[in-house]
């Protein structure tokens, strides 16, 4: 794994990776496990996955973590998911701290349970000074969701008079999103073998380099985190531009 990791360019790592942890469910029912027993096991990822980006320089890591589709599962994973998820943020606030790292949330927070809201608000204020990394959990998030926020945001302030439609752009409207203060993804990386970006961060990964592996997420480490860093490496973002447009600007 080592090796792996040196081959990574310290001069081309990404400022911004955005990860869809999926496969958690099929994982447990292949160990003949209950959906729960996915989630749970999944805690390691994230670790792993959040110590391999912060050794990197990675800046910002976003984890869809519970999307507004997820709220019709069945009540009894719902719940068990939001326990587990605040318990685990809670253990790993001091982790965060140590290693100076932020932890942040966007989505519709407002929807989760208020005893749930309020423990992670706790969580987010006790690693407000971090520096290093900001860990970012789209929690009760879809992008959809999100755009229709947006767009009602600016609809109100050209209503009051404060903007005029010729003002509105796309950087006033990336600032209206949940991530105004990110940059967008440069890599997103999906797990357990799906294709698919599932109503994730739409509007911010127009030009964000996709990596998708079989791996669920409950068996995703360090070593696959740096082979995805590895592939994005080897690519040539262009953003819309020619290969000869971008060397002659490089």
């Amino acid at each position: 794994m080592e090796a792996l990791k040196n081959n990574i360019k310290p001069d081309n790592i990404p400022a911004h990776v955005a990860v869809i942890m999926d496969g958690n469910g099929r994982w447990a029912k292949k160990q003949g496990l209950n959906r729960i027993f996915g989630h749970q096991h999944a805690i390691t990822a994230v670790r792993e996955t959040t110590e391999a980006a912060a050794e990197l320089g990675v800046k910002f890591l976003t984890l869809y973590t519970f999307s507004t589709e997820n709220w019709n599962r069945p009540s009894d994973e719902i719940n068990a998911l939001m326990d587990l998820l605040v318990t685990s943020i809670e253990k790993e606030t001091p982790t965060l701290n140590k290693n100076n790292i932020r932890l942040l949330a966007i989505g519709d927070i407002d929807r989760l349970p208020r005893s749930v809201a309020a423990r992670l608000q706790r969580c987010i204020d006790d690693t407000a000074g971090n520096t290093r990394m900001n860990l970012v959990l789209a929690l009760s998030y879809s992008s959809r969701w999100e755009i229709l926020q947006a767009v009602k945001k600016i609809a109100v302030q050209v209503k009051e008079g404060d903007i005029t439609l010729d003002a509105i752009d796309e950087n006033m409207f990336s600032k209206a999103l949940c991530t105004a203060d990110m940059p967008d993804p440069d890599l997103l990386i999906r797990t357990s073998g799906e294709e698919r970006i599932s109503n994730f961060l739409l509007w911010q990964i127009a030009y964000s380099e996709l990596y998708f592996t079989p791996v669920c997420w409950p068996d995703f480490g360090k070593k696959d985190f740096y082979e995805a860093i590895l592939s994005y490496q080897n690519r040539e973002r262009r953003f819309g531009k020619t290969g000869e447009q971008m060397n002659v600007e490089i």
